[in-house]
């Protein structure tokens, strides 16, 4: 699996030949056809084989601690750091955009194992804090998708530019919660 991400990621699905991972094991090709019977299969297989490597949230929002809001932030931190901070995951948006169309599939697996879990733990942890009244009632607390959105946002900027052009994510992502939370925090629990 990771020869085959290796491969798809550096030369796309269509570059990619089945040789060319049998090649990067050192074995034959018909190696590889006995276990993938299809270039399809093997890249199917690889994708989510390399989605399971993201951070399991559930586990993490269980261990997170403090304010719904000290919770909000540390889950959009671990979030941004499995997304746009990490080269596995950044590949698979980069697959995900560019075969998305041909393997719908593929990005339903994605929104299935990552974005799915993260977008539920936001909008537990916003809702918990609406009936605490620690959060407003708002749109902003109706769409979580508002708060994960400069996660991507970062992670497509380093696939389109790389090291051309960059970007400190992390204080773009600092400012972005702490703009999200302002809006979302009750007045008087407003961060100055």
């Amino acid at each position: 699996m990771e020869a085959a991400f290796e491969e798809f990621a550096t030369k796309g699905y269509a570059a990619t030949r089945v040789e060319d991972v049998a090649t990067r094991l050192g074995i034959t090709k018909g190696t590889v056809y006995l276990y993938f019977p299809t270039k399809d299969v093997l890249f199917q297989d690889m994708f989510r084989h390399a989605s399971t490597s993201s951070a399991d949230l559930s586990t993490a929002v269980g261990s997170l601690r403090g304010s719904c809001a000290d919770r909000i932030r540390a889950l959009l931190l671990i979030a941004f750091e499995n997304t746009a901070n990490d080269r596995k995951t950044r590949e698979l948006l980069r697959l995900s955009v560019a075969e998305g169309a041909r393997l719908p599939e593929m990005v339903d697996c994605r929104h299935e194992l990552f974005i799915a879990p993260t977008l539920a733990a936001l909008t537990a942890l916003v809702e918990e804090g609406v009936k605490s009244g620690e959060l407003r009632q708002d749109r902003a607390a109706d769409t979580p998708d508002v708060l994960a959105s400069l996660i991507f946002h970062v992670a497509v900027w380093r696939l389109m530019f790389a090291d051309r052009k960059p970007i400190d994510g992390r204080a773009l992502m600092e400012a972005h919660i702490d703009l999200a939370m302002n809006g979302l925090l009750r007045r008087s629990k407003q961060i100055v």
